[in-house]
This record gives structure tokens, C-alpha cells and sequence, in this order.
């Protein structure tokens, strides 16, 4: 591994994580391992003395130089310009290359990350308690803007854009003491459930097999969260796009009700479909961000359905016997199909039996009548063109580009999406005035039916949320896009605008994580959490990869 000055500088500061404590006594505790480290285990050894703000902080940031670099500055320039010239309309680019032992889940450090940490350290000193989130690591898809640093979206017509402020998630995330440690590679726009392969730095690979994919297309916050990079994780879900990497990285993830969480900020895909939220290692972890999270948003209207409907604290019904007395019905008609593999088969049925055994009634099957036709009808309508253009216009004049129809007329994307830039130039941009392409949930009688239907036979069956495996398919391969996927996340969720979370449910045999997921009524989340907690409890599935183990001091 090059080491440039900048991350030099960062492992000599990692190297004083020990000597950066506070000065509590002549032993203090001895500093956390940062393998699983828990929001609460921080909080503790923050606490006791044991490390400060900025020696955990610079412990971070020495596993992401010594497992994961990222450019700096200096180093991404000239490949910024390289991947320009090499964009013109008579060179499209192609995958930009990423070597065979490399993650490539990291894109760009923070540079203001340990000066935030030692201002939080002061803080702390001044006042002697911690904020909710108090020096918290976060790793950001690059899809959530920024003042601080670029948000590109995977793509290089985007390179180097500056937002004016920070998308509100984010700003609710620094609010509550996070330290945003990082950007994450994220697929070019996120077009891809399957792959995460952005057109400025590459192919992200999984953390547990760098010959897999780790889904699409939140695949870089999935993978560097996974090997323990960072804490929080925030990706964005528009059909899969939490809960697939969260799945394939042995995560917890969850795509909220449409409209319990704010939209404002982030770089679309389809705004009626997308929802942002966080990926962590713990149910109990990630119910602590999304309590921060959920609730209404001045800057998104649609949020507007969230007041009076969500909670303030989703760690609060997390209990060890959360499943008793749950009914759960088993939605076999996403699993029981003729490439859904054998063995993934044999760990969801290990996974019902675990349910039962923790305390709830599985009803097995639970049938939606005329299933595949409802959704089949919903479909991905097309307004990325639409909601793109309203997004690149809050950008203002210095934005990098001002339309969809620049970058496609320019071919500055990967050949790879050329079908899906044709689908979504097919779609005419509305006028301001006028209503976008594609309507909500609750004003698109197709996809009402939708919902309509699968509640309906919730409420028939008595159950409080249906199960089936998040794939029905281990991680791909690398390079493969034609091999059965098993992707069910998008089949339901997106179009009905339920909310739906992924749990760690086991690992094949070669050691590939698979995910359970659990999607109730809507903003039914507390309920998700109590059961995805008790399962998780009951069974301890997760564990971290094998090769992102501690650093050892020299």
C-alpha cells in the first residue's frame, strides 16, 4: 500500500490512540477494540476515559488506510480529469479498474473528521455528557450532500460537485454528535440492485469474499461497514438498495414507511420510491439512528404523513422475548421459485423454526391473492429525468451539469447503463408547474392496490408481518449479470411504500452471508424492530469478515 502524506499522517495520529486519552488516574482502561464496537460500547469507553473522541476517531480512520485507502485530495484530481477527457462523447467510459484484492468500498476521507472530534472533546469537557450520537463514525453513500466535501452519485459528470448545505438526514446525524468519517462508492445513479460499480472509482467488492458482489447499489457503505470501517452506515433504498448490501453484508437495514423519513438532499433515482436510511451491525444500533431519523421535514412534503405516527425511541421495545405472541406469515411465493438455491432454502426454513422457537406463530403460507399481477402492474415508473433536473437546479449555477439530457448527449456514463439512460430519456420532463411523471403511493391507484391487497390478507390472516428471505440467491460473482439473483426486496416494499428490514439469518457453507427480511403495515417500524431484535438475540448470526481483523500496533 502507497502511503501518501496525508494517510501517514493518519496512522501516526491512530498510533497515539492509546496516549490520547483523557487523564482519569494513573491506569485508565485500556482502549476499545474497534471489531463490532457498538454505539454504546463507544459511549462507554468515552466515558470511563479509556479513548477520547479523537483517538477513536483516528482509530477509524488507521483501519480505512490500512484496509481500504481512499484517494486524498491531491491524488484524485488527475484521476478526475483522466475520467473526463476519457468521458467525451466519443469515448464512453468503461469500469474504471479496481485490483482483485482491493474492497474499494471508501471513495474520500473527511478532512475536517479529526478536527470535529476534538471539538466534541471539548465539548465534553466543558459540559460532562455525551449527545445522543457523541463521536459516532458515519459513512455516507455518496448520494447524501455535503457542504464539506463532493457528492457525485457514482458519476463522473458529477465530479467534484459542492452542495450548498447538507442533505437533513446528515445535518440531523451532526446534530446528534456524529462525526462523518466518510464517502462510500455507491453505483453510477444507483441503477443497479445487483452491483456497485460507479463510473469514478470502480467495482465495490464484499467484504466477506472479494470474488462477490455486495449488491446494489449502497454496496460501498454495506461492505465498509461490514469490515468494520465505521459505525454508521447510511445508504438509500429505492428498490433494494438498503436492504440487498445490508443482506449480502451479514447487516442490519431498513427501508422505512414512504414518507416516515426526509428525501431532502439526496441525489434521486425515483422520488417516489426512494427513502434513505441506516445500515449497521445491531438491530438495537440501528433502531438508535432511525429514532433520530423518523419525523417530519419542513424541506419534504412528503413527510407530512409521518406527524403523530412515528416515535421518538425505537430502542425502546427492543426486548429478548420481542417475538412471543408475533404472528408471522411466511410469504413462500417469493421463495418457491425455480432458481431460488437450495441452500438459501434450507437456512429460511432454519430461520422459521428460530422464529417459532423464540416465541412466534408462524403461518405458513400466508397468500396475497393475485400477487405477481398486482406488482406486476406497479413497476419502476420512469422520472429520473424529472426529479433529477429539480435536484441539480437546488445545485445552482456552479453545478457540474444541469440536466439528464447533457450527460446522455454527452455520454458521460458507463456503457453498461446505456438501456437505463434510454429509459429514462424516454419519459418527458414535466413542467414546473405541472405534477412529475409518476405519482405516490396514495395516488396511484395501482400500486393503493397493491398495498390494499397485501394488508388485506394480513389483517385476514392475523399477522403482524410477513417473512421471506431478502435473496433467495447467495452474493454473485464478480462479473456475473446473467446467473439466478434471488432479489425480493423490490418486489413489494417500494411500490406499496411499506416499511421492510433485513436481519442477518446465517451464512452458506462457503462462509456468504444471507438476510432474513420482516415488512409489516405501514409505519408498523417499531414492531419490525422488537422482532428483528429477538431473532437476532436468539440466534447471533453476525460476525465480521475474516480479513479485516485488529490492527496491531508496531
Amino acid at each position: 500500500m502507497k502511503l501518501t502524506g496525508p494517510i501517514k499522517a493518519l496512522l501516526a495520529s491512530a498510533a497515539l490512540v492509546s496516549g490520547l486519552t483523557a487523564c482519569h488516574g494513573p491506569s485508565p482502561p485500556a482502549p476499545p477494540s474497534l471489531i463490532e464496537l457498538t454505539i454504546a460500547d463507544a459511549h462507554g469507553a468515552l466515558a470511563s476515559g479509556s479513548i477520547t473522541c479523537e483517538g477513536l476517531t483516528a482509530g477509524y480512520l488507521a483501519r480505512i488506510a490500512a484496509y481500504d485507502p481512499a484517494p486524498t485530495p491531491d491524488d484524485t484530481r488527475p484521476a478526475a480529469e483522466a475520467a473526463s477527457k476519457a468521458t467525451r462523447s466519443d469515448a464512453p467510459p468503461g469500469i474504471p479498474p479496481t485490483d482483485a484484492d482491493e474492497l474499494n468500498a471508501i471513495i474520500a476521507i473527511n478532512q475536517n473528521a479529526l478536527e470535529r472530534a476534538r471539538a466534541l472533546d471539548d465539548e465534553y469537557a466543558r459540559l460532562g455528557r455525551l449527545r445522543r450520537l457523541q463521536c459516532i463514525p458515519v459513512i455516507l453513500k455518496d448520494n447524501f450532500d455535503t457542504a464539506d466535501m463532493p457528492t457525485e452519485a457514482g458519476s463522473v459528470a458529477m465530479s467534484g460537485s459542492l452542495p450548498p448545505d447538507d442533505a437533513s438526514m446528515v445535518r440531523q446525524l451532526r446534530a446528534a454528535g456524529a462525526i462523518v468519517l466518510a464517502k462510500s462508492n455507491m453505483g453510477e445513479w444507483a441503477f443497479s440492485p445487483y452491483r456497485t460499480i460507479s463510473s469514478t472509482h470502480g467495482e465495490t467488492r464484499n467484504a466477506y469474499d472479494l470474488s462477490r458482489v455486495p449488491a446494489g447499489s449502497s454496496g460501498g457503505t454495506a461492505s465498509a461497514i461490514a469490515a468494520n470501517l465505521g459505525i454508521i452506515g447510511m445508504g438509500t433504498d429505492t428498490g433494494n438498495s438498503i436492504r440487498g448490501p445490508a443482506s449480502h453484508l451479514a447487516l442490519v437495514g431498513i427501508r422505512s414507511t414512504l414518507g416516515a423519513t426526509s428525501r431532502d438532499g439526496m441525489v434521486p433515482l425515483l422520488a417516489n420510491r426512494d427513502v434513505g436510511g441506516p445500515m449497521l451491525r445491531s438491530v438495537r444500533d440501528t433502531a438508535l439512528v432511525f429514532s433520530l431519523l423518523a419525523g417530519h421535514d419542513p424541506a419534504d412534503p412528503l413527510t407530512e404523513r409521518a406527524m403523530g405516527r412515528v416515535r421518538s425511541d425505537y430502542g425502546a421495545p427492543l426486548r429478548l422475548d420481542g417475538l412471543r405472541g408475533a404472528r408471522i406469515g411466511v410469504l413462500r411465493a417469493l421463495l418457491d421459485t425455480e432458481t431460488a438455491d437450495p441452500e438459501v432454502t434450507a437456512v429460511f426454513e432454519r430461520a422459521l423454526s428460530n422464529l417459532q422457537s423464540a416465541g412466534a406463530e408462524v403461518i405458513d403460507p400466508l397468500v396475497i391473492p393475485d400477487l405477481e399481477a398486482l406488482t406486476e402492474a406497479t413497476g419502476f415508473c420512469s422520472r429520473f429525468r424529472h426529479d433529477l433536473a429539480a435536484y441539480l437546479e437546488g445545485l445552482g449555477p456552479d453545478a457540474p451539469v444541469h440536466s439528464l439530457d447533457e450527460i446522455a448527449a454527452s455520454e458521460r456514463y458507463l456503457p453498461r447503463h446505456a438501456k437505463t439512460m434510454d429509459w429514462a430519456m424516454s419519459v418527458d420532463v414535466a413542467p414546473a408547474e405541472q405534477a412529475p411523471p409518476c405519482v405516490d403511493v396514495q395516488g396511484d391507484p395501482r400500486r393503493k392496490a397493491l398495498l390494499d391487497a397485501v394488508v388485506a390478507a394480513m389483517d385476514e390472516a392475523g399477522v403482524d408481518a410477513l417473512a421471506y428471505p431478502s435473496w433467495s440467491n447467495p452474493p454473485r460473482r464478480i462479473g456475473d449479470d446473467d446467473g439466478p439473483h434471488g432479489n425480493n426486496s423490490p418486489i413489494i416494499a417500494p411500490h406499496s411504500g411499506q416499511p421492510a428490514i433485513t436481519v442477518p439469518m446465517g451464512f452458506t457453507a462457503s462462509g456468504l452471508p444471507l438476510g432474513l427480511q420482516l415488512l409489516a403495515r405501514p409505519f408498523d417500524e417499531a414492531k419490525l424492530f422488537r422482532y428483528a431484535y429477538a431473532y437476532e438475540q436468539a440466534t447471533r448470526h453476525r460476525r465480521p469478515p475474516p480479513g479485516f481483523g485488529p490492527l496491531h500496533s508496531p
